[in-house]
């Protein structure tokens, strides 16, 4: 591939993943709402000069706009990643005690601004030889967790427009990425206090998505603890 948008990629998955993608030679473009980290992020990179930073937040139009404006420049899309994600409240709080406002801010991130980015960027993705849409899943998604409703619905929702989308378009590969527990910020979050330093690091994991990209299976959900196995070519349908 050539060029990807990786969103979320001043830290954590998000940034390991992007360090993986310019190591293989591909154009990255990559946002995050606080500029001033993603900047410095990108400039530990071992090919800084393969990334382009666009800072913002994905829940914003205009924003959303800068980063059609930016794959566009890069000469189309060939990857796109939907990594950024709203935790909501911490500690997690249950669906009685979730405030109304926090909720719309999940979704709002974790669901209409995935939604409206690949709407946004479809032609391009359909231009390209062989794209890919990966939206970054969680087992919150498919387990019922107390305190989990907020995020795991809005991640449940995610799943079932990449399955949707895979339907669709039929010329793409999309798929809906479970990477399991992770030692990052947002993880912290959820578990505030607690000692997560048993959880593997994102670099670990990121393999597991890159395996996905280079054989293509078909579109569909997958995890990245099963992904040691052999994939069928209909795992995901």
């Amino acid at each position: 591939m050539s060029t990807a948008l990786v969103t979320g990629a001043a830290q954590g998955f998000g940034f390991a993943l992007t360090a993986a993608l310019t190591d293989r030679r591909t154009t990255t473009v990559v946002d995050a709402r606080d500029g001033g980290r993603l900047h410095a992020a990108v400039a530990t990179l071992a090919h800084p000069d393969r990334v382009v930073a666009v800072p913002g937040d994905v829940t914003d139009p205009a924003h959303r706009g800068a980063l059609l404006t930016a794959v566009r420049a890069a000469g189309g899309l060939d990857l796109l990643v939907h990594n950024a994600s709203e935790l909501g409240p911490s500690p997690l709080p249950s669906l009685a005690e979730l405030p109304l406002h926090a909720f719309e801010a999940v979704y709002e991130t974790n669901v209409i601004a995935p939604f409206a980015l690949t709407r946004l960027l479809l032609p391009l993705l359909r231009s390209a030889a062989a794209a890919t849409v990966v939206t970054i899943s969680s087992d919150a998604a498919t387990e019922a967790y107390p305190g989990w409703g907020g995020y795991g619905s809005s991640k449940a929702a995610l799943d079932q427009l990449a399955a949707v989308l895979g339907a669709e378009e039929p010329a793409l590969r999309v798929y809906a990425f479970d990477p399991g527990d992770m030692r990052t910020a947002m993880h912290q979050r959820a578990f505030p206090g607690e000692d997560i330093s048993d959880r593997p690091e994102p670099a670990t994991v990121v393999p597991a998505l890159l395996r996905l990209l280079d054989e293509r299976p078909a579109s569909g959900r997958y995890r990245a603890a099963d992904l040691g196995s052999p994939i069928p070519r209909e795992a995901g349908r």
